[in-house]
């Protein structure tokens, strides 16, 4: 009697534990958003004062902006190594050292690359613009501009099953296997329903999907937000552009 309950314990034990890293990592999503308000507010407050040519106050308000885009960057980073333990955590007899294995998953993360360059890039852009819009930053080419402008840290913008774009998906989930980001309804259903694992159907990919293994991590949304962003301030480049050639048109 005891060695059947055992694994049905087991079994409750990590159901609470999911959904407990679940309710933190989700909550972690709002503070990352505030941050990045302030940020944002931070950003245009320079802006201000580089019209003004207060260079000094600038310079401070950018210490305050890689302060901000840190916080940003570690808030995340325990937002998914917790949301990662809680899903790979298996219980057993011996008593588990959580604190080991959430600093061993914070560690990963922290040597993948970071968001917080970029976050950085846009305070430094938005701050040379004002009086040097359209030329190459100090130690820059043309090519380094488009370069960093585009760079993504997602490896698909389609859901290879729904074909939508990832930006317009209601539930993306990535692969914690191969970080490719599905449609959660579309991948679910391309699973087999015994919980048998099936092929990426990224082209040339070859992990495969399980579907306790796909999961909206922390970062995920982030990098969509970002990708959104990316993308509308590539539109209204765009639309700039085109308007300017119909004036010469003209």
């Amino acid at each position: 009697m005891a060695s059947s309950s055992t694994p049905s314990v087991r079994d409750h034990a990590s159901g609470r534990l999911k959904r407990a890293a679940s309710t933190l990592a989700e909550d972690t999503q709002s503070l990352v958003s505030e941050i990045k308000k302030a940020f944002t507010m931070v950003k245009n407050i320079a802006v201000d004062l580089e019209r003004e040519k207060e260079s000094t106050k600038v310079k401070e308000l950018e210490t305050l902006a890689v302060q901000l885009s840190e916080s940003c960057d570690n808030c995340i980073r325990h937002a998914s190594a917790i949301h990662t333990v809680g899903n790979e955590y298996q219980p057993t007899s011996e008593l588990t050292d959580f604190k080991k294995l959430l600093d061993e998953q914070f560690m990963k993360l922290k040597a993948m690359p970071s968001q917080n360059d970029r976050l950085i890039r846009q305070f430094q852009e938005a701050v040379w613009n004002v009086h040097h819009k359209g030329q190459p930053m100090p130690g820059e080419e043309e090519e380094d501009i488009v370069m960093t402008s585009t760079q993504s840290n997602l490896l698909n913008v389609k859901c290879p099953l729904s074909g939508k774009m990832i930006t317009d998906l209601a539930e993306p989930v990535r692969s914690m296997d191969c970080k490719h980001i599905y449609e959660k309804e579309a991948v679910i259903a391309y699973l087999p329903r015994n919980g048998n694992k099936k092929q990426c159907c990224i082209a040339g990919c070859p992990k495969f999907l399980q579907a306790h293994r796909l999961v909206c991590d922390p970062f995920l949304l982030t990098e969509i937000d970002e990708l959104r962003s990316m993308n509308q301030q590539t539109e209204q480049a765009q639309n700039v552009e085109d308007f300017t050639g119909l004036d010469d048109e003209d």
